[in-house]
């Protein structure tokens, strides 16, 4: 699968998502990019899911009609996400075009 890490997503994270491939906004040249228009690059892209950290997403954005699966860490920490690193994993292979899973730790 394809992923996409947005700004707040702990660059460590990549390590444990070695069967995808995965990509930073960043490393796009997108990270100026509105949430909306994000998600509309990312799915014409062939991106399958995006990682991101903004809790908010969800209430600022019609999801319903989307092919993009997001994953929604509830926190930058890497510390904290680490020690649960294999719910984010299990998460992000598990997704499902159009799926939202929020991850709180």
């Amino acid at each position: 699968m394809q992923v996409l890490c947005d700004q707040g997503t702990p660059v460590p994270l990549r390590r444990y998502l070695i069967s995808h491939t995965v990509v930073t906004v960043f490393e796009k040249g997108w990270s100026s990019m509105q949430n909306g228009d994000l998600l509309d690059i990312a799915e014409v892209e062939g991106f399958d899911g995006l990682v991101t950290t903004d809790q908010s997403l969800k209430y600022q954005q019609n999801l319903a009609n989307r092919r993009i699966a997001l994953v929604v860490l509830t926190t930058t920490n890497w510390a904290i996400i680490e020690r649960s690193v294999k719910l984010v994993t299990d998460a992000i292979d598990g997704m499902k075009p159009g799926a939202y899973v929020e991850i709180a730790f």
